[in-house]
């Protein structure tokens, strides 16, 4: 499905889609299909699962965008450069010709050890930039603003080399 990305395996483009759904409609005049309940959809390294999917084809029947529901839709996919980018949110979006993948709503972004949540995370799969933003403020009913949850990132330290250990020979030399 976004197979225009950098970040996807090269022969994710060659595979084949499989999309698995309660119920399917396409209108080829249109260039729209609408997928709906237990949605999966596969091609090459990539999975994507949600309850509702659209898909927006151009005149030539190229992906331009995709449009996942779910509770939350999500998806997986392992670049070539090793490890896997997994993604949910209550609508995922992919704009093929931008190369921009969106996370809206309840968003959480994993690169390998690295996490990413907000309200949205925008990833530009060209570039490998990610953009993350809080909820925007919302007052609550007596007009107060109402707590909002804050983007958060998590970056592990990096693996530190392992430093030699002593041997016995050497501890007990010169002594």
């Amino acid at each position: 499905m976004m197979t225009a990305s950098s970040f996807a395996l090269v022969t994710d483009s060659e595979q084949p889609i499989e999309i698995q759904a309660d119920f399917a409609e396409l209108d080829d005049q249109e260039g729209k299909t609408i997928y709906i309940g237990n949605v999966i959809v596969i091609q090459g390294s990539i999975k994507m699962t949600g309850d509702k999917l659209k898909v927006n084809f151009s005149e030539d029947r190229d992906l331009e965008e995709i449009f996942m529901e779910g509770r939350p839709a999500y998806f997986k996919q392992t670049p070539d450069n090793g490890e896997d980018v997994e993604g949910e949110g209550l609508l995922i979006e992919y704009h093929a010709n931008k190369n921009l993948l969106n996370l809206i709503h309840k968003a959480k972004l994993t690169q390998g050890a690295r996490i990413f949540t907000g309200d949205r995370i925008n990833y530009d799969t060209a570039k490998s930039v990610i953009t993350a933003r809080a909820a925007p403020k919302v007052p609550d009913v007596a007009g107060k603003p109402a707590k909002r949850e804050r983007v958060r990132i998590i970056i592990p330290p990096k693996k530190s080399k392992s430093e030699p250990t002593c041997k016995s020979a050497e501890f007990g030399a010169g002594t």
